[in-house]
């Protein structure tokens, strides 16, 4: 028998479409055939949320029953206005989920999804072993499966294949030093949700040994001090005013001036970088030992994306509250220090579905007019950053005020986009510059410094034009590696251009007094020094063009790097001093 099939297309996914179908011979027709049939659902654009033990997604169209399943077990969800959630599910374990939709004793199978648990959360501890140049890492076996564990060590990750074994053999160390340690269970593409974060002192007996030998040493200096002091007492008065100049150049070093900046980047990169190692590691306890009371308060923790990456109280930016003894004035964020002022930006944590609100209440309590976004809404199939911006023009509500999207230029690399907030109290309306920069992976750097550089010039042209002493928020998931490498390469820029000279750990150094973490990778600090380096020797024909671009023209064209024309000239004059 022949068939005879008919396709409508540009229908609605996920919805019921009642037909009819009638045969016509002749001028006859046939009695009318009534059914109805249902358009299948993309989950894959779902909404979905994944914790350690639960599924819950919103998805558009429609379902009736959900399940859950893989090789050893299957389980019914709870289906309703579009959402579905599986409870008691196992840490770790990846589930095929399939939605359908039931009438009439006829099912449709809607869609499948596969979704990954988040695997368990891990303890460890360390044992250092002999001589002081490695450390061991063990790790306790909670419920749950896990492809693999990774070990980070002051930024540099160590990724050990799940084997059975739960502990990890990690060398390369200085001994008596104190080193932060955090780990995170993988399963597949998906990370432990929360990181865990604690420090390892790696042996001390060979300090002690050298020590040992150092007192001798100093001991038979000694002698010889007297020896020479009571011949030669000229001697030590000059050697006096030797070691205070010394220590006074030693202060003024902290920013290196261009000529001699080239050499330095050079030593740090010596001996596997040895030197940046070394520079890095010295600030890993700075700021850590100020009070975050305010954020480990029982009800202002669930506000906090990472337990570990908390303001301090100093410097913490307070949303407006009409209770002066409540707790609602608490946001995951920290004034941090430019170059301009102790609050040209603000860091903070990307927003939760729980505190976009209180991220919109601060950028009009703060009067900010620029926000840049560092990081992804979700990457390696972990939500980053709850999305805070409308998806089109429709004006979104958010607590007194409305949010809309006035435009939005999308780029290779980041996209340009100006929101419209008004104020419902009083109608007051302001305009909000939102910087997304999207060629960034967590905890890493991007493939070359020249897109970032760019990029940070579209920010800085933005803040000298409209932000009139405002502060520009900046933030990236937890709201330090990323945040604080841009942020601290905007500032040592301007201190480029302005001092010919830069000093770029006595930055992340202050930026570490006023949040945890800033700059939070070895990677992203070394990053710094190459993107200044790149800075000091422009592309051929860079400073060519630049000169031939007016103000007027560097304002309207967003592709060239930065205004720096009169720094970059002076540049071949720095090398030749000295």
């Amino acid at each position: 028998m022949d068939e005879v099939s008919h396709s409508i297309p540009n229908l609605e996914p996920g919805t019921e479409y009642p037909f009819r179908v009638i045969t016509l011979f002749s001028g006859l027709s046939s009695i009318a055939y009534e059914g109805f049939t249902v358009t299948g659902i993309d989950c894959a654009n779902g909404n979905w949320h994944v914790t350690t033990s639960s599924i819950q997604g919103t998805v558009r169209g429609l379902f009736s029953s959900a399940q859950a399943s893989n090789t050893s077990t299957q389980m019914n969800g709870s289906t309703g206005n579009s959402s579905v959630s599986f409870s008691g599910l196992y840490p770790g374990a990846t589930y095929n989920v399939t939605l359908q939709y039931e009438k009439n004793d006829t099912t449709f199978e809607q869609c499948r999804h596969t979704v990954t648990i988040v695997p368990p959360y891990l303890r460890s501890s360390c044992e250092y072993s002999a001589a002081g140049y490695s450390m061991f890492i063990i790790w306790n076996k909670p419920e749950g499966i896990w492809t693999s564990v990774e070990v980070n060590v002051t930024g540099k990750t160590h990724k050990k294949l799940e084997n059975g074994e739960h502990s990890l053999e990690i060398s390369g160390f200085l001994p008596a030093r104190k080193y932060e340690v955090s780990i995170a269970s993988v399963s597949g593409d998906v990370r432990s949700d929360e990181l865990f974060v604690f420090s390892c002192l790696t042996d001390p007996r060979g300090v002690i040994a050298g020590s040992f030998f150092a007192v001798l040493i100093f001991a038979v200096l000694a002698c010889l001090v007297v020896f020479i002091f009571l011949k030669r007492p000229d001697i030590i008065s000059r050697k006096k005013q030797f070691i205070g100049g010394s220590r006074q150049s030693k202060e003024k070093s902290k920013a290196f001036p261009v000529a001699k900046f080239p050499d330095h980047f050079y030593q740090l990169g010596m001996d596997e970088n040895l030197g940046f190692s070394q520079e890095y590691e010295s600030l890993i306890p700075v700021g850590t030992d100020q009070t975050r009371n305010a954020a480990t308060l029982p009800e202002n923790k669930p506000r906090n994306r990472f337990n570990n990456v908390l303001p301090y109280d100093w410097c913490r930016v307070k949303l407006d509250t009409p209770n002066p003894n409540g707790n609602s004035d608490y946001i995951n964020a920290s004034y941090m220090p430019g170059y301009n002022s102790s609050k040209d930006y603000i860091a903070c944590q990307g927003p939760l579905p729980t505190t976009v609100n209180h991220f919109w209440r601060m950028i009009w309590e703060q009067r900010v007019r620029g926000i840049v976004m560092v990081t992804n809404c979700t990457e390696g199939g972990r939500t980053k950053c709850e999305q805070y911006w409308p998806a089109d023009s429709k004006p979104v509500p958010q607590g007194e005020l409305i949010v809309t999207l006035r435009s939005e230029q999308q780029e290779p690399d980041w996209t340009l986009r100006e929101f419209r907030v008004k104020n419902r109290n009083n109608s007051e309306e302001r305009t909000v510059k939102h910087f997304h920069f999207t060629a960034w992976p967590d905890h890493g750097v991007p493939e070359g410094t020249e897109v970032l550089i760019q990029f940070r010039g579209l920010v800085r042209r933005h803040i000298e034009r409209d932000v009139a002493g405002a502060p520009t928020v900046v933030h990236c998931s937890a709201g330090v590696g990323r945040t604080g490498t841009i942020m601290a390469l905007d500032v040592l820029l301007q201190q480029l251009e302005k001092e010919r000279a830069v000093g770029i750990n006595g930055f992340v150094h202050k930026m570490r007094l006023s949040r945890p973490h800033m700059v939070q990778t070895e990677s992203q600090y070394v990053f710094l020094h190459h993107c200044i380096m790149d800075c000091l020797q422009p592309h051929e024909n860079t400073e060519e063009n630049i000169y031939e671009n007016t103000e007027e023209n560097i304002y309207e064209n967003e592709d060239m790097i930065y205004a720096n024309a009169t720094a970059l000239r002076e540049f071949p004059q720095q090398k030749n001093i000295n």
